[in-house]
């Protein structure tokens, strides 16, 4: 049999069948006699192992059928053990680099000696504490493991890792690498590096020759069954439609091939009435269309929330804490791309509230909600929250504040300096955390697709953190304005209201010119000097666009409110995608191409400049 054309959609099941028994592992440590779990687990391991064993992948199939033994046993004894809990989970792991394999059309890795670490019976007399058998290395191969993770700072990985696999080398003799040489020099680079050394220096004097590496987060030498993938998921390319979806496409279509017909024909007879109908028409089946079309393209944040579950359990186990999570508003849809671009920042988040939030036992809530064209995640933890003092303080040891800027900085701004590289107010350094790195990347890849991100936090009640993204990266709504004679365009979610005020309304508060709107105290800044665009003679009426940066309402002036208008929004090529305050480029109907402003790093990079002034 062919089995070529049915890897993608074997891959997206066995996939959701990863995901589903992950959710139930988590929900069984909580109810470890739940007979009801046990037996969908059993149901969802069996049918991983039907799949395999029909596409031929014999390693998946093995380790399957073992695991549909092991949960034979377990549904006979009526219930699990929690050591047998984390083997299932370290098992689903190896389910997942075993379909990295197949997707990536690899050998499949052997998983004999996994099978091998299988908890013996009885169940009851193992010892439930993972943590006391990591003392000694069981290596069933020949060679030290070694696992290598750089810091998410580091630009180039791959050519970091080569130079450090040279160093390796001198060491001893490198048996294998994921990734290898090979994929490093073809780009390949993750931010984590796993090899097998053979070499007769003691692994004391290894660790010193690489923790002179500073760009190194984290130097391990683990078990083989604690080898577990840190990079990135590889993201499943299909997507399933439904039968009446698919239905509106056809129907769409044969609509748009009639009125192609009815152009051609009013054009040929210059029926001019009927070609502009006909183009009513047609603007008409286009919009319909990409409603469709975004109805394909979002998907519901339960993929995201789904991996949490298990972020929660295994931080909360190898911390020592008893943490709950609570999700609400895992229906919300969002664009797949904006989806994706959120898992790991929305992991590293959690991961921040159970490490440092939450002092021992608490509650982690994940909730979403939409709001106009924008949904809104946020993390939230019921602990000790954040002390402004420290963080105050460590910005003046750092020296990101002088000590007058300290005494007069709002709680919005000092809470994002937590989000500068570098800056952590840990006391230690752990695997988890207090390395200042981290929450530079998560505001990074929440920019990157269009959204903000907001800290707030009460000493004592616990912390905070929202990110505004919008529905969709491709067609959004903008408000195109008009600046020096070039034209520009901005979100229309990060648009409060437009308005025209007349001079005599400006009012002086020292240096800085301000309005009363709505009974707020507004100040007035200038799109052109912001722009470094050349002054010209301020318009009379003075149009302005109210909108919200940095968590205040500013009132931004601009030359000429032109319109707004549905964009199709293209991503800039390098090195232009580079450029702050600059999100992306659109084609008029008219074939001008404007580019789309953001707002959010165009004030950040102003209020930089003045800083170093």
């Amino acid at each position: 049999m062919d089995v070529a054309k049915f890897r993608d959609m074997f891959l997206a099941e066995a996939a959701e069948h990863l995901e589903s028994m992950v959710d139930i592992l988590v929900q069984l440590d909580l109810d470890q006699e739940d007979q009801d779990g046990i037996d969908a687990l059993f149901r969802e391991a069996h049918s991983i192992k039907g799949m395999a064993a029909t596409m031929e992948h014999a390693e998946t199939t093995k380790l399957a059928h073992h695991l549909e033994d092991r949960l034979d046993s377990c549904r006979q004894l009526g219930r699990i053990s929690g050591v047998e809990i984390d083997w299932f989970l370290a098992a689903t792991d190896l389910l997942e680099l075993l379909l990295d394999d197949v997707r990536n059309q690899q050998e499949e890795r052997s998983v004999a000696s996994f099978i091998a670490t299988s908890p013996k019976e009885p169940v009851s007399a193992i010892n439930p504490d993972p943590k006391e058998d990591k003392g000694n290395l069981s290596l069933s191969r020949q060679g030290q493991l070694i696992c290598l993770q750089l810091q998410a700072s580091v630009a180039a990985p791959g050519p970091r890792f080569l130079v450090l696999l040279k160093k390796l080398a001198e060491l001893g003799t490198i048996i294998e690498s994921t990734p290898s040489t090979e994929d490093l020099l073809q780009g390949d680079a993750p931010n984590q590096l796993i090899l097998r050394l053979e070499s007769d220096i003691p692994q004391e004097q290894i660790y010193q020759q690489l923790k002179q590496y500073s760009e190194l987060q984290a130097i391990t030498f683990p078990d083989e069954v604690e080898e577990k993938p840190q990079q990135r998921r590889s993201i499943d390319k299909t997507v399933r439609i439904s039968t009446e979806l698919l239905d509106h496409f056809i129907n769409l279509t044969g609509e748009l091939i009639t009125n192609r017909y009815q152009l051609q024909n009013a054009l040929k007879t210059h029926d001019w009435q009927g070609l502009n109908d006909g183009v009513g028409q047609m603007a008409q089946l286009v919009k319909n269309l990409h409603h469709q079309v975004l109805k394909v393209r979002m998907v519901s944040l339960e993929g995201l929330t789904g991996r949490l579950s298990r972020t929660v359990h295994d931080l909360s186990r190898s911390l020592g804490k008893e943490i709950k999570l609570q999700v609400d508003g895992a229906e919300i849809e969002l664009d797949r791309a904006i989806v994706e671009e959120l898992a790991d920042p929305l992991v590293h988040m959690v991961r921040n509230a159970v490490d440092h939030g939450i002092e021992q036992n608490g509650t982690v809530s994940v909730k979403a909600w939409r709001e106009r064209d924008q949904v809104l995640i946020q993390v939230a933890d019921d602990g000790r929250g954040i002390d402004p003092e420290k963080i105050r303080q460590q910005a003046l040891d750092q020296g990101l504040l002088s000590s007058d800027q300290a005494k007069t900085i709002r709680d919005y701004d000092l809470f994002q300096l937590i989000c500068q590289p570098g800056f952590s107010t840990a006391e230690e350094v752990s695997e988890t955390s207090g390395r200042g790195v981290g929450m530079d990347v998560v505001k990074t890849a929440v920019e990157q697709v269009g959204g903000i991100l907001l800290i707030d936090s009460t000493p004592g009640e616990g912390s905070r953190i929202t990110l505004k993204v919008p529905l969709s990266l491709a067609i959004i709504r903008v408000l195109i304005v008009e600046c020096d004679g070039t034209r520009m365009a901005m979100p229309i979610s990060r648009v409060v209201q437009t308005a025209e005020i007349s001079p005599e309304e400006v009012q002086s508060s020292g240096k800085q010119l301000m309005i009363n709107y709505q009974g707020e105290r507004l100040p007035l800044l200038s799109l052109r000097k912001i722009l470094k665009l050349p002054q010209g003679s301020p318009p009379n009426p003075i149009p302005l666009v109210i909108t919200e940066v940095m968590g205040r309402k500013i009132g931004l002036v601009v030359d000429q409110l032109i319109r707004q208008q549905e964009v199709y929004v293209q991503r800039l090529p390098a090195p232009f995608d580079q450029i702050r305050g600059c999100s992306g480029g659109t084609i008029l109907g008219d074939g001008q191409i404007i580019l789309l402003l953001d707002l959010q790093s165009l004030f950040e990079r102003r209020r930089e400049k003045e800083k170093i002034a």
